[in-house]
Formats: structure tokens, C-alpha cells, sequence
């Protein structure tokens, strides 16, 4: 959530946890991309949620720079929490970031990691969105990060663009929750975003529900959450597509790459969907 009014919707809807990212440069300031977000831009919309949510656990995303030495992380990290009014704070890295989560979490602020895809990093990453893990190495790398984030003590991980394998054995060896952004079936929640940007980030319209009128935003979240909380999804195979197509049905997955993980598979498109 990004602004007060969709925040009390989400809330009202029953949603558990507000992550106030710095998507929004994208997806609500027109900027190119998250690295140009700052403090001042996350203080503002963070505190905006906050006041919309009186139940939901409201997590603000520690912008680009804002966490490269400790003391400048515990600094920006209790500024969320004492001037926005947010609970928890994010931050981007596995291995490299866990000291960092490790004295947050001492300092007594809960930290909610992310790994994969990492858009502050987008150009030590090739600069161009990409799957992380597809290789055995790369795979075994982000298993290391997760594990180093989670004992660090960090309360749960967002996994993005990580492949449905390598997310879905994550998830089984970790003991703390996984949220996936386009990160196969095999997470235990999944994230969800009220905008979503267009081709070129925020500049064209893409699908967006927050486009409804106010009143018919809220009834179509709340009972999208009680049918998630039904029947929740479980994502389509890709051997199903293919058999539709005249294919051998088989799903296309890499052997020996995580083997004791479940094949990945295509979650169903839906409007607003991270």
C-alpha cells in the first residue's frame, strides 16, 4: 500500500501485513526506477499507511542507500518507527545484508529480508529483470541467503524471481515466512500490489485496480481475500498449457538442479497480482 485510503481498505479486508515499497517510486512518482526513491519519499507514504491501518503490521522498505553501514541503517530504520508510525522495516540482500538485519534486530527493530531479485541492485544484477537462482550455483547461492537473512533474525523473507524449485525448498527448510513475488507455488504467502505499472514502469497505465471508485475497490479486495482464504490458488503447470497446445504435457523443469522441491509452476494472472 502506498497512501492512507488503500491502506484502510486492505485493512478492513483483513490483509495481515502493509509493505510500504519503494515501488512506488515506479508506480506512484513517475520516477524510472527505486534507486531514485529517498527517505523523505518512503517517511511520507509510510506514514500515510500507517494512519490507514489500525490492525495490519505496517513495513517500511529501507530506500537505496539508506542502510550502507550500521549505524546509518539503525538511524533511517528508527525513523520509520518513531516519525511514519511503521512496525517493521525492509531491506534488499541475502549474505551481504544479514550483518546489517542482524543489528537491527538487536536494536529491537523487526526486519523482513528480500532476496532474488533485488531492484536496488538492478545494475550490479545485468541491469535488465531477470529469474535468480536458474543454475545449480546460482540456486545454492540463494538458499545461502536466505538462510543467512533468517539467522540474522529477521521475521520472514520476500523471495522474487526466484524459480518455482529453489522457492519452493526455501520455504521447506526455512522456519520463517516466505513471500513470494513471482516466485513460483511453493511460497507460504504471496505479494500483492493495489497498482500495477505498466510496461515501462509507472508512466504507462497498466492494469490497475486502485482505478475503481473507492467503494467498489474495497468490496472487490475483501472478497478476493475471503476467496483466497476459501480456496487459494495453486498456480497452473506448465505440462497442462502445453498439453492444451498440442504438446507432450511434461512440465519443463531442469533435473538435478533442487530435486527434493516440488516443479514449478505458473500462478494464475490476476489484476493487481506483484
Amino acid at each position: 500500500a502506498y497512501d492512507y485510503p488503500t491502506a484502510r481498505i486492505l485493512d478492513e479486508a483483513g490483509i495481515p501485513m502493509l509493505l510500504v515499497g519503494d515501488s512506488l517510486g515506479t508506480n506512484m512518482l513517475g520516477y524510472d526506477n527505486e534507486m531514485r526513491v529517498t527517505m523523505a519519499d518512503m517517511l511520507h507514504h509510510a506514514e500515510a499507511v500507517a494512519r490507514g491501518a489500525r490492525r495490519a503490521l505496517v513495513i517500511g522498505d529501507m530506500p537505496f542507500l539508506s542502510y550502507s553501514s550500521p549505524d546509518e541503517a539503525v538511524e533511517n530504520a528508527g525513523r520509520f518507527l518513531r516519525e511514519a508510525g511503521a512496525t517493521a522495516v525492509k531491506i534488499e540482500g541475502g549474505v551481504r545484508s544479514a550483518r546489517i538485519v542482524e543489528v537491527l534486530v538487536r536494536a529491537g527493530i523487526p526486519v523482513m529480508g528480500h532476496i532474488g531479485w533485488t531492484p536496488q541492485s538492478q545494475h550490479g544484477m545485468g541491469g535488465k529483470v531477470r529469474v535468480q537462482g536458474k543454475t545449480r550455483e546460482a540456486a545454492r547461492a540463494l538458499m545461502s541467503d536466505a538462510v543467512s537473512v533468517q539467522e540474522a533474525g529477521a521475521f520472514s523473507i520476500v523471495l522474487e524471481l526466484g524459480p518455482g524449485q529453489p522457492s519452493a525448498l526455501i520455504t521447506s527448510r526455512l522456519k520463517i515466512p516466505t513471500i513470494g513475488i513471482r516466485a513460483g507455488p511453493g511460497r507460504r504467502r504471496a505479494g500483492w500490489s493495489p497498482r500495477r505499472p505498466g510496461p515501462r514502469g509507472g508512466r504507462a497505465p497498466g492494469r490497475q485496480c486502485a482505478a475503481l471508485p473507492a467503494a467498489r475497490r474495497g468490496k472487490a479486495i475483501g472478497a478476493a481475500r475471503r476467496a483466497r482464504a476459501r480456496d487459494p490458488p495453486r498456480g497452473r503447470s506448465r505440462g497442462r498449457s502445453a498439453a492444451r497446445r498440442g504438446g507432450s504435457g511434461r512440465p519443463r523443469t531442469r533435473p538435478g538442479l533442487l530435486p527434493s522441491a516440488a516443479p514449478a509452476r505458473r500462478s494464475p494472472a490476476g489484476c493487481g497480482r506483484a
